[in-house]
């Protein structure tokens, strides 16, 4: 009997010690109404239990505060997590953010593919990663290795949006083949930069047209030394004169794609410069003005005119994308691309109150008018 009631003791002991350490107190950035960000944005207190047969607990690495999730807040995104009473929350509540990397700490006894350790990325948009840790089925993240080699936790937790972006259009929208040509505004942007390096990794040849300021000649030998073939201003662009620059450029070329996130003139003046039967994608609107086209493009080029955007394309077919992450994740690997730059912030969710924590984000909110923020969380 004594060696029983000790064994038993033992026994509940050894549980005991599972259920704190599984036990993990988290802290998330939620809004419970649509407004201005850094009013709305709040923080929530919240435990994860051990997970379930199939899911695992993962700890939020760091995530990035991209444009997307900001007019999420706002209410102005067309894809936006439903307010819901979740995390215990009393109020229909959203956790923050699309994009995290985050890394696996537990798993459930039927978890085949993912381990501790492990870096993980969502699967979907709206996930909400604005968060110190979450929890779900295994199928709700892909992985993508672990913290071995050349991935960078910036280029990793970026990697679904901007990379995947400016490979899908590159890949899937018309059929390049190497020596042709491509042409896109919005070059220093995080997808431009992006475009180029992996166009030149293709084989594609690219004309990236940015915006004229003081130090054009330094931004123009750093996209080229991304990969982009040649880089002219918006003022090259629209010019009949510089016209003839291009065309002995391009030789006997085709300029089959154009990819336009400024619209306004912008995007008249890159029409301009695609083949017959080229395609016109526009994923941006930076200039908030309307796409303007030429009537006499699509009668005489014929050219092809249409959106691309990456939510929709991930929500309807999650084999796609993570062929696309794959492929990325290889090129980073590789070293092949390079990340896009970012101010990088680290927050203590431990150490922090929940006043200094929202007071961190609202501050972030504010850097990310002016540069790409990322959030990196402290080991």
């Amino acid at each position: 009997m004594f060696a029983k009631t000790i064994s038993t003791t033992a026994f509940q002991k050894t549980i005991n010690r599972q259920f704190i350490r599984t036990m993990v107190n988290a802290k998330a950035i939620v809004y419970s109404n649509y407004g201005i960000p850094s009013e709305e944005i709040k923080v929530h207190k919240y435990t994860i239990d051990s997970p379930t047969a199939d899911g695992v607990v993962l700890k939020t690495l760091a995530h990035p505060i991209n444009p997307s999730d900001i007019n999420q807040i706002e209410g102005v995104y067309p894809s936006r997590p439903q307010l819901a009473e979740i995390l215990g929350s009393e109020i229909p509540i959203a956790v923050a953010g699309n994009e995290a990397l985050s890394k696996v700490v537990e798993v459930g006894p039927d978890v085949k593919d993912l381990k501790v350790g492990d870096w993980v990325i969502p699967s979907f948009p709206n996930y909400g990663t604005w968060r110190s840790h979450c929890s779900g089925k295994e199928s709700d993240y892909i992985k993508i290795g672990s913290p071995e080699g050349n991935l960078t936790k910036n280029a990793a937790a970026c990697l679904s949006v901007n990379t995947c972006t400016a490979y899908e259009m590159l890949t899937t929208i018309t059929k390049l083949e190497p020596g042709d040509w491509f042409v896109q505004n919005g070059g220093t942007s995080s997808v431009g930069r992006f475009a180029v390096q992996i166009a030149k990794i293709l084989g594609y040849n690219s004309i990236s047209v940015v915006r004229d300021r003081p130090n054009i000649e330094e931004v123009k030998q750093e996209l080229q030394a991304l990969g982009a073939t040649h880089v002219i201003t918006e003022e090259q662009c629209g010019s009949r004169q510089f016209l003839k620059t291009i065309k002995q450029w391009i030789g006997n070329g085709q300029v089959k794609l154009a990819l336009n996130c400024v619209g306004g003139e912008s995007s008249s003046n890159l029409a301009r410069k695609l083949s017959p039967d080229g395609f016109f994608v526009t994923y941006g609107g930076m200039s908030k003005r309307p796409v303007t086209f030429p009537t006499s493009l699509f009668i005489f080029k014929n050219l092809t005119a249409k959106g691309y955007w990456i939510t929709k394309n991930n929500f309807k077919d999650l084999d796609q994308k993570k062929h696309v992450v794959k492929t990325v994740l290889e090129y980073f690997r590789d070293q092949k691309l390079v990340a896009a730059t970012a101010e990088e912030t680290e927050i203590d969710w431990e150490a922090l109150g929940d006043a200094e924590v929202l007071k961190f984000y609202q501050d972030s909110l504010q850097r990310s008018k002016s540069r790409k923020q990322l959030i990196v969380s402290k080991d």
